[in-house]
């Protein structure tokens, strides 16, 4: 099987990119040559700017594909470039949209598929909605052979789950208090993007997967106390959490506050069933607690990554100050 991926190297996609080449994938990867993390050996790299068509259309020259994955296009018009690259070049064309998408906050619990998209909250979800309403017209009315993937919050080691990243850690080690939003007893899921990546790949070329959406997540439901916990523990500390309501931090830092109200500040668990009648080896198999030991490990072999943002870390004692007195 021949597969385009656009990207390849990001946080979800780099598992996806290994996994599909352990599978025997012929695999492409189109991108600008500028990522820091290292292409595997076995793939094929096409050189081009997904912004810039005309480079696209050189670095594709004749290729046709089993199937492309988009995973950078966010807006509407990246979703137009990609449909007139694309039709007719490929079998089978992979949208990665946003669990953000869905009804925010959800209205019933868990969420499945058929769960509807609106969120008021965040840009960003409403972008992705206006991608999937435009490739959903193009499958109806021409055929564009379509499957939207819609991930969650979905790691590697480089990230950490909450705002503010290695931040809040330094926080957690210097014993200084911590910002955690609402009660911090609201569920989220979190999914290693290697689990991730054995859902999705075999996702690829597979013909009953054409008009289809689908979430891949895993089945750990944890509440945010426990995931700042976890990965203090991981950390070596202790946190001391300080309860703040989504609405406050958002009036302190509105593009924090996005991300919440749109998102995290949320109950979000996730019915598997769809995805795994079509993929049923998918199983998810790294749980929370392992994956911050090793987003810990990370950070702390090398010091150039415990990178603290000043403005969040003052912001994080205002508040703080505010709500403990």
């Amino acid at each position: 099987m021949k597969v385009l991926f656009i990207g390849g190297t990001g946080i979800i996609s780099s598992a996806s990119t290994r996994f599909a080449l352990e599978r025997g994938v012929e695999l492409y990867l189109l991108n600008r040559g500028e990522s820091t993390r290292p292409i595997p050996d076995g793939a094929n790299v096409l050189h081009g700017d997904i912004r810039d068509r005309a480079s696209v259309t050189a670095a594709l020259g004749d290729h046709t594909f089993d199937a492309v994955v988009d995973w950078v296009a966010f807006t509407p018009e990246h979703i137009e470039t990609d449909l007139a690259l694309f039709a007719g070049r490929t079998r089978q064309y992979v949208f990665i949209s946003s669990a953000s998408a869905y009804q925010t906050p959800p209205q019933t619990l868990p969420v499945t598929e058929s769960t509807p998209l609106r969120n008021p909250h965040w840009q960003y979800s409403r972008n992705k909605i206006a991608c999937e309403d435009r490739l959903i017209r193009a499958y109806r009315e021409d055929g564009f052979p379509v499957t939207i993937v819609r991930p969650s919050h979905t790691y590697d080691r480089t990230l950490l789950p909450f705002d503010g990243g290695y931040t809040v850690v330094n926080r957690m080690r210097q014993g200084k208090p911590v910002v955690v939003h609402g009660d911090g007893t609201s569920l989220w899921t979190l999914t290693h993007h290697a689990d991730f990546a054995k859902g999705f790949v075999p996702l690829l070329g597979h013909p009953a997967a054409i008009g289809e959406t689908y979430h891949i997540t895993g089945d750990e439901w944890l509440p945010w106390n426990a995931i700042f916990d976890t990965v203090a523990q991981a950390a070596g500390v202790t946190a001391d959490l300080v309860h703040i309501p989504s609405d406050v931090i958002a009036a302190a830092d509105p593009e924090w506050g996005a991300g919440l109200l749109g998102d995290k500040a949320h109950s979000m668990v996730f019915d598997n069933s769809k995805i795994k009648r079509i993929v049923p080896e998918f199983v998810c198999t790294i749980p929370f607690w392992q994956g911050a030991q090793e987003i810990m490990a990370w950070y702390d072999a090398d010091a150039s990554r415990q990178r603290v943002d000043a403005g969040m870390d003052a912001t994080m004692d205002a508040l703080v100050a505010r709500f403990r007195g």
